[in-house]
């Protein structure tokens, strides 16, 4: 069992930037894939990024791809999504989740949650 903690939410103008941090323990990080989801309110949580426990393999939402990058540091136990061009309607919680096998690409399964980070985003 792993443990997660987010960082780096807060308030950010549209167009902006902003990286969220996931600092992981309690368990070998390097057996993990690792997600990124977000949820606004009223609405459905969202799969927005994964990255495979192997290989460095990055998966991404339509509505992220091309403006937000998912990466890990193996030394610092740690996965970080970077968000670029942001926009009002990335404006959401957002968690960071972790799940012992490759299928880093698909929403189910993450079975380890962190307890999330505010990211909004001003018109």
């Amino acid at each position: 069992q792993v443990q997660l903690v987010e960082s780096g939410g807060g308030l950010v103008q549209a167009g902006g930037s902003l990286t969220l941090s996931c600092a992981a323990s309690g368990g070998t990080f390097t057996t993990y894939s690792m997600g990124w989801f977000r949820q606004a309110p009223g609405k459905e949580r969202e799969f927005a990024a994964g990255i495979s426990c192997n290989d460095g393999s990055t998966y991404y939402a339509g509505s992220v791809k091309g403006r937000f990058t998912i990466s890990r540091d193996n030394v610092k136990n740690t996965v970080y999504l970077q968000m670029n061009s942001l926009k009002p309607e990335d404006t959401a919680v957002y968690y960071c989740a972790a799940k012992r096998d490759d299928s880093y690409y698909s929403r189910a399964h993450y079975n380890n949650w962190g307890q999330g980070t505010q990211v909004t985003v001003s018109s």
